[in-house]
């Protein structure tokens, strides 16, 4: 089978608009949530989000292509364009037949979808504007980034709640393992700060509440005092090639995609397995398909929502894995610094891993002040470390019991 290797990233994100930048926020400790601005909140007991800030995607994408562009599209098209320069490719550089786009994403553009039923509501079916089918459907992030690119190969969307861009990488890796493709894109994004996705979080109490007055302490995984997931929005997205495919055009290798484990809890719409069954069964499944042994795995990026349910379930499942070397463990959720950004997040936490392992640093678990009873392992509390990071390994877990699980490791040559 082919090996995978990633040599393309880019992001759009509450910490940054482009990769390098977004690191240093990183490393720094720094928080991307705040009040949100998209709509008025006085009605809503969850007030804050980790938006987009300070972002103008016509410095990479066209004006007219972006008037056919939800938010969702926007943002995984502005990052795909970034991770297709850093790999020096670009359309008629690679064989578009042998190439493929894989993005991950929740709910497509409720913005969309909001705007134009009001329009409905008050003035009729005529006042419905022409695209917005063609905006709102989720599958067109990727149908757009294909048309950007001219990528005529496999053009596919997963949809598996907060596993989505996890498991879009996944299945670009596979792909290139078996020789379907050469070169993929691959990753998540998610445009969900919008008045009916809050509505329906809140509705379903999974959203923070308390902190509402200091959103930057507001998520705060595997602290007692945490009180649900901050929601956010942005995009990360990679270029995955085959080994053979890098080295023969001479392409900068950034990282190797070694495992991917996918399983299904089965167990509830909106929970997760208290036990941590299900999740537990996609981190060996990943791990195993690496080819490491537990003790060469260094980092954990956990799912890490700051919901009570997700914080102490995950700590469960990775002691199931790991046993008693749990505790050797470096864990820590960047979710706390970036928000959720749901069908995003596991692309978005991918380029943190890659990184993580280029730069041999374990980012920080924010807010960690008052940690919970069932959550004991090392969790890199409020500030980040340099140490040895061999193997990283990358958990998301969503919405009616997806699992998904990545592994990452510093490319060598043999």
């Amino acid at each position: 089978m082919e090996r995978v290797v990633v040599t393309g990233m880019g992001t759009v994100n509450p910490l940054g608009t482009e990769v390098e930048q977004f690191w240093k926020q990183i490393q720094a400790g720094s928080c991307g949530i705040d009040m949100i601005t998209k709509f008025d909140t006085t009605d809503y007991p969850a007030k804050i989000a980790g938006e987009v800030k300070d972002f103008d995607p016509s410095d990479l994408l066209d004006r007219k292509e972006l008037r056919g562009m939800a938010d969702f599209s926007t943002f995984a098209t502005h990052a795909a364009v970034q991770a297709m320069n850093q790999a020096n490719l670009e359309k008629g550089s690679f064989d578009p037949y042998r190439s493929g786009v894989y993005i991950g994403n929740g709910i497509g553009g409720f913005e969309v979808a909001e705007e134009n039923l009001a329009k409905l509501f008050k003035r009729g079916p005529h006042a419905v504007a022409p695209l917005t089918i063609p905006k709102l459907i989720i599958n067109e992030a990727a149908g757009n980034i294909a048309i950007h690119f001219g990528i005529q190969g496999p053009c596919h969307t997963t949809a598996t709640a907060c596993a989505s861009g996890t498991d879009a990488i996944g299945d670009a890796f596979n792909a290139i393992r078996f020789g379907l493709v050469d070169m993929a894109l691959a990753g998540g994004t998610e445009a969900a700060i919008t008045q009916l996705s809050v509505a329906g979080f809140c509705r379903l109490q999974a959203l923070a509440t308390k902190y509402n007055d200091t959103p930057k302490i507001a998520s705060r995984p595997f602290d007692k005092e945490r009180d649900g997931f901050v929601i956010g929005e942005g995009a990360g997205m990679l270029v995955l090639e085959s080994l053979s495919h890098a080295k023969k055009r001479g392409a900068t290798i950034l990282g190797e995609i070694a495992g991917y484990g996918i399983t299904c809890d089965a167990f509830h719409l909106t929970a997760p397995n208290p036990e941590g069954e299900g999740a537990a069964r996609a981190m060996k499944q990943a791990i195993e398909m690496a080819g490491a042994s537990l003790d060469e795995v260094d980092y954990i990026n956990a799912h890490g929502t700051s919901t009570a349910a997700n914080d102490s379930m995950e700590t469960k499942a990775i002691k199931r894995v790991f046993g008693d070397a749990a505790y050797k463990l470096k864990v820590s959720s960047t979710k706390s610094m970036t928000s959720h950004l749901v069908g995003a997040a596991g692309a978005v936490e991918a380029i943190i891993c890659l990184l993580a392992i280029r730069d041999q640093y374990f980012p920080c678990t924010l807010n960690l002040t008052n940690p919970d009873s069932e959550c004991d392992l090392d969790y890199v509390p409020n500030k980040g470390m340099y140490g040895t990071i061999r193997y990283a390994v990358s958990n998301s877990l969503g919405f009616g019991g997806h699992n998904g699980v990545l592994v990452f490791k510093a490319y060598q040559e043999s």
